[in-house]
């Protein structure tokens, strides 16, 4: 069995080879493919971000979303992003995990604040949770990066009591 990440790369070059995304050529039929993942991806970028509120924020964070919209270079993207009180203090940008299709892009992708160009390649619902993984490192990374643009403080867990984080992180496996 191939791993989901590994299929995803290969539809990105096949893409890339033929010109195409999801069999379609036209920047339309592209376009509606690109929605379509949209809509099936956003549960499972609030699920990650979710995860991050509730683990490393202790729940401080906000959680916000676009919805589809058009770019000024006439492409789309979407994105689901947490700000929490520190993030905000310290001056940095919240964590963002956007799917975009760039006005001059044959195919859509996937990034995060400071994380970027992972292919998104999102047909079905099964694809969608294949992006689990990918969606995780993408967050995972951004607040690491984050951290080092700011401090470690902007990180509730890393600041509450070491009893707040055991039973955080008790919660979270239940």
């Amino acid at each position: 069995m191939t791993e989901a990440y590994i299929t995803s790369l290969i539809r990105h070059f096949e893409d890339l080879r033929d010109g195409t995304h999801g069999g379609s050529a036209s920047r339309k039929d592209k376009e509606a493919h690109f929605e379509k993942a949209v809509q099936l991806l956003a549960p499972f970028a609030r699920q990650v971000l979710t995860e991050v509120n509730t683990s490393l924020l202790l729940d401080t964070g906000h959680l916000t979303e676009t919805g589809l919209r058009r770019t000024a270079d006439g492409g789309l993207n979407a994105s689901w992003a947490l700000s929490w009180p520190e993030q905000r203090a310290a001056g940095v940008q919240p964590i963002v995990l956007q799917a975009y299709f760039g006005g001059g892009f044959h195919h859509p992708h996937l990034r995060g604040t400071t994380v970027h160009d992972w292919p998104l390649n999102v047909f079905s619902e099964e694809d969608a949770a294949d992006q689990l993984s990918i969606l995780r490192a993408i967050a995972s990374s951004d607040l690491h990066n984050l951290v080092y643009s700011a401090d470690y403080r902007i990180v509730s867990a890393v600041r509450a009591h070491p009893a707040t984080r055991l039973a955080q992180g008790a919660k979270a496996t239940l």
